[in-house]
């Protein structure tokens, strides 16, 4: 998984923004077969999932310092 850890909701966030960005044409970050695709059924989730887990997602998370 990712080095850095995050939230249920910044992980719930990452995964769907890079998900809509898939349904809307964006390119793969990761290799995936023909065979992988079918076995995913084409779901841009589950291939944003993918690239969450191999940490290659381009969306970071901004935090607010604490004072």
């Amino acid at each position: 998984m990712a080095e850095q850890k995050y939230t249920k909701y910044e992980k719930a966030r990452m995964i769907g923004s890079r998900a809509l960005q898939l349904s809307m044409g964006a390119p793969f970050l990761v290799k995936l077969s023909q065979e992988e695709l079918t076995k995913l059924k084409f779901d841009p989730i589950e291939i944003a999932l993918r690239e969450f887990v191999e940490d290659v997602l381009p969306i970071t998370v901004r935090r607010p310092v604490a004072k």
